[in-house]
Formats: structure tokens, C-alpha cells, sequence
């Protein structure tokens, strides 16, 4: 058995080498999970972490929502704003346990992520969520 390697075959798609055996190897789809022989000669090591093609199976809306919620609290922060709509940030200030610096580098991550935009609530400033973010959410319930 061999460390998994990053590979890339014939098409050029992206996989991981799981075990070599001689002529054919065992692979790994990392989008569908799935295992598979192929030819040896017909892959190609790639200089990638395997990790970093392990996560190529989750979608980049996922990945990026999963990166920007780096903690519960930012979780619960996407999760209120998709279930409340467009909120003003004076409301977020001081409706949750996040420091303004805390809240404002969370909304930063969020807004980076595509899962938040700036808006005007009742002639404040403001965020909602996107449709992205909506979407995200309903697959994480």
C-alpha cells in the first residue's frame, strides 16, 4: 500500500491513487467517492496535497461556506440572517454575542464567501443573505 497520491489520467481528470498494483491501480474519484481500476501507465502524479483533491468532491459553495463559518457562532450568524432576511447591522450589533470587530470580520469572510451582501433595512445599513447562501443552508438542514 502506498500514501494516496494525487494522479491524473488520460482525460485529465483529477483522482486518487490508492493503490498501485503493477499494471493497473486502484483509484479514487474524489467528486463520487467511487473506486476504480485503471491503467497504471495512464496516470500522472500531481504535485497537490491529496487532501486538497479529497475536497474537490464538495461543491464550491459548500467549501466556501464551510471555510467562512470558521466556528458555530459564525455558523449561527449565516444561520439567523437566512432565516431572518435582510437585517440591519445595528440589529446584529446588538442582538448577538459578537463584539463589533467580531461581527464586522465575520460579515467580511461572509460577504468574501459570496454568502452576504450589504443592503439598507428601514433606512439602515445593513446585510442579507445571498441565494447562494440560502441554498447552502437548506442542503446543511
Amino acid at each position: 500500500m502506498i500514501a494516496v497520491q494525487p494522479v491524473t489520467d488520460a482525460d485529465g481528470d483529477r483522482l486518487l491513487l490508492v493503490e498501485r498494483r503493477g499494471e493497473t491501480s486502484l483509484v479514487r474519484d474524489p467528486e463520487t467517492g467511487t473506486e476504480d481500476s485503471r491503467p497504471t501507465a495512464t496516470l500522472t502524479p500531481v504535485e497537490e496535497s491529496p487532501l486538497s483533491v479529497a475536497a474537490d468532491g464538495v461543491t464550491p459553495a459548500v467549501r466556501r461556506t464551510v471555510l467562512a463559518c470558521r466556528d458555530d457562532r459564525a455558523l449561527g450568524l449565516l444561520v439567523e440572517l437566512v432565516d431572518r432576511g435582510p437585517t440591519a447591522a445595528e440589529t446584529l450589533t446588538d442582538g448577538y454575542d459578537l463584539c463589533e470587530s467580531d461581527l464586522n470580520g465575520v460579515l467580511s469572510e461572509f460577504r468574501a464567501a459570496g454568502l452576504v451582501t450589504r443592503t439598507t433595512v428601514a433606512g439602515l445599513p445593513g446585510y442579507e443573505p445571498t441565494a447562494e447562501a440560502e441554498a447552502v443552508l437548506d442542503r446543511f438542514r
